[in-house]
C-alpha cells in the first residue's frame, strides 16, 4: 500500500480508504473463487494494483470516459482505475459468471457507483467506449478485431480513442507489425514510470483503431 502512496501522493481520504480494503477483500474472495495465484495475493500492491494503474502514468482518464475491461477477471485493472477515477465509468466484462460476481461483490463492498459488472462475451456488446482496456487477454490481432466496433470515432483524450492492453515486453512489437498498415500501435514499458523490479519485463500497447 506504501508504493500505491509513493507514486499516487495525491489521492484523497476515499481513496486511500478503498485501496486499503482491497487486501482484505481479496484475501476474502480469493478463498472461495481463485481469482489470483494463491502464491501472489502476497504481491497484491505492485503485481496487480500498481500494475493496473499505470495508465495514468501515460493517459489521465477524463471524467465521464466510458472504458471497457475486456476479460476483467477479478477486477484488475478496472477496479483499481475505477477507484482512481471516481468520475469516469468502467464497464467490466468477464466469460466466466463467478469472476464477475467477485468484480461486483468488490465493487459494492468499496461502494464504487462508476463501476457496471457482466458476464459474457464481448461479441455480444452494443455499447461503445473511448477506451479498452485489457490484461493478458490475447494478442494484439486480436484484440483489434474483438474491439473494432466497440471503439467511439471521436474523443478528447490525449491519445485517439483505442485499447489499452497491459502485456509482457517481449515480442510486442512483433505483435503491432502483424496488425497491419491500418493500425497505428506504441509501447510504452513501465519501467519507465515504476521502479520495482517486477515493471522490467511489462508494458502498455496504446493501439488506435482504424
Amino acid at each position: 500500500m506504501e508504493r500505491i502512496q509513493h507514486y499516487f501522493p495525491n489521492l484523497s481520504a476515499q481513496q486511500l480508504e478503498q485501496f486499503a480494503q482491497l487486501d482484505a477483500l481479496y484475501r476474502e474472495w480469493n478463498a472461495q473463487i481463485n481469482v489470483i495465484s494463491r502464491k501472489d495475493i502476497d504481491n497484491l500492491y505492485i503485481h496487480h494494483v500498481l500494475h493496473s494503474l499505470a495508465l495514468d502514468k501515460v493517459m489521465p482518464l477524463k471524467a465521464g470516459a466510458q472504458v471497457l475491461d475486456l476479460g476483467c477477471g477479478g477486477g484488475f485493472p478496472g477496479i483499481p482505475l475505477a477507484i482512481l477515477y471516481p468520475e469516469t465509468n468502467f464497464m467490466l466484462v468477464d466469460s466466466i459468471a463467478k469472476k464477475i460476481k467477485v468484480v461486483t461483490e468488490v465493487s459494492q463492498a468499496l461502494g464504487l457507483k462508476n463501476v457496471k459488472a457482466e458476464a459474457g462475451r464481448v461479441e455480444k456488446l452494443k455499447q461503445r467506449f473511448d477506451f479498452v482496456v485489457t490484461r493478458a487477454v490475447a494478442k494484439a490481432p486480436k484484440l483489434a478485431a474483438w474491439t473494432r466496433k466497440l471503439v467511439k470515432a471521436k474523443g478528447n483524450h490525449s491519445f485517439p480513442n483505442g485499447i489499452w492492453a497491459y502485456k509482457g515486453l517481449t515480442n510486442m512489437q512483433e505483435e503491432l507489425n502483424s496488425l497491419g498498415p491500418d493500425y497505428y500501435g506504441e509501447i510504452f514499458p513501465m519501467k519507465e514510470f515504476f521502479e520495482e523490479e517486477f515493471f522490467e519485463t511489462k508494458c502498455l500497447a496504446y493501439i488506435q483503431a482504424p
